[in-house]
């Protein structure tokens, strides 16, 4: 029997919570994403504690949340979200109305795949949840890795003894890395994808992710994002002097 591309089953759809304390924008949002074939909006919240009950009742794929709101903000519903085993497979993207302040990399030390600032066109908004849902690092073009690593250089607004507390953590764990898997780690804090990555040690991108995947089993981390943080909270990478 001939098979028309119809009669094949089809992905499922990315699955999108939106958090946010103002009603139109989640309704902008909603149309938004439920214009897409590929993706649906299982769940709307005001505010963090809403946020995260709906994430354990409904289940995303993708969070979108926003970093300021009254009551339970955005950063401590993800910090709770993250600390879920169940929500592991939840990946949170924080909305920001400014790309550049020192929510970003809070955003990202709480659990959060990365950020986008409320301004963006519709269709950076879009590629964000499926970027997310990939188990990708994502940072908006407005902010870019290199002003996350100067940030994180700079203790990222912790104090000193966290800093450095948390340095240590990460150099422990570290240890438990093979050296191609430490080698894969400043590719991927570089920005590099699976790809670039493959072609820059001359092995399969199939190779490269095996190495993120245990690098990241190993280190404790999420996703991608995470081990950028990693990467440079540890010193094994270092930004560049501009």
């Amino acid at each position: 029997m001939d098979h028309t591309a119809t009669d094949l089953p089809s992905a499922a759809p990315v699955r999108v919570l939106l958090v946010d304390d103002q009603a139109l924008l989640r309704s902008a949002f909603k149309v938004l994403v439920d214009s897409e074939p590929d993706m649906e909006v299982v769940g709307e919240a005001s505010d963090g504690a809403q946020a995260v009950e709906l994430a354990r009742r409904t289940r995303p794929d993708v969070v979108l949340m926003d970093i300021r709101m009254p009551g339970t903000d955005g950063l401590a519903a993800t910090r709770m979200i993250s600390a879920d085993p169940e929500l592991a497979d939840v990946r949170v993207v924080m909305l920001t109305t400014f790309e550049v302040d020192e929510y970003v990399v809070s955003a990202l030390r709480a659990g959060a795949s990365g950020f986008l600032g409320k301004g963006a066109e519709p269709d950076e908004l879009l590629n964000a949840i499926r970027v997310a849902a990939a188990g990708e690092a994502l940072l908006s073009p407005a902010a870019t890795k290199g002003l996350i690593a100067t940030f994180l250089a700079q203790g990222g607004g912790a104090d000193p003894a966290t800093a450095a507390a948390s340095a240590g953590s990460h150099a422990q764990r570290l240890a438990a890395l093979t050296v191609r898997e430490r080698e894969v780690l400043v590719h991927v804090a570089a920005g590099l994808s699976n790809d670039g990555i493959a072609g820059r040690l001359e092995v399969s991108p199939l190779t490269v992710k095996t190495h993120v995947n245990r690098a990241m089993a190993k280190l404790g981390a999420r996703d991608r994002a995470q081990l950028v943080v990693i990467a440079y909270e540890s010193g094994l990478v270092r930004p560049r002097a501009e």
